[in-house]
């Protein structure tokens, strides 16, 4: 069996290290359900991620604006739609606010916020686009997508607002 190592040189997001068998044994970083190590008898297999949400919501943010941006300029430029303009116009202002936002560590909530909203606004504009034409495409995809994002910036917004850890109080001593 032949193996191969690539590692993408972004700052502590993706490396796929040993993939066996074209990437049908992937691995979970050495780490069981409950976090601690594995025993290291086998080697770990496949892509591994170590980013956290909170360093991939403003490239996640940024592309979902690209592509709202995109399709309204494309039905604009299709159909002559202002309607799909004026949304992916407004997608991309409110998903370009949101990238800025979460790049700082002081308003990583507010742009998580500004995402979930605006994720979740267009989900639901394509679903009742898709519920009223019964047409799959272009609706149907683009729901998914904006289903997904709600999903992510709800994630992200849940990891960013809760607090990382919780002091317990030392038991008290027996009399």
């Amino acid at each position: 069996m032949s193996s191969f190592a690539l590692t993408l040189h972004i700052p502590s997001v993706v490396s796929v290290r040993n993939t066996r068998l074209l990437g049908r044994s992937v691995s979970d970083c050495g780490r069981n359900w409950s976090g601690l190590p594995k025993s290291r008898s086998r080697r770990g297999y496949g892509l591994c991620c170590k980013a956290e949400l909170s360093e991939l919501a403003p490239a996640v943010s940024a592309g979902y604006g690209v592509l709202l941006l995109g399709g309204g300029l494309f039905a604009y430029s299709k159909s002559g739609s202002k309607g799909s303009l004026f949304g992916g116009l407004t997608g991309s202002v409110l998903m370009a606010s949101a990238y800025f936002l979460t790049k700082s560590p002081e308003t990583r909530v507010l742009g998580d916020t500004i995402g979930l909203g605006s994720a979740f606004l267009f989900s639901s504009v394509f679903g009742f686009r898709l519920a009223s034409s019964r047409k799959p495409v272009p609706a149907g995809p683009l729901l998914l997508l904006s289903i997904a994002m709600l999903s992510f910036f709800v994630m992200a917004y849940m990891h960013d607002s809760l607090p990382v850890s919780v002091s317990v109080p030392d038991a008290l001593p027996l009399p």
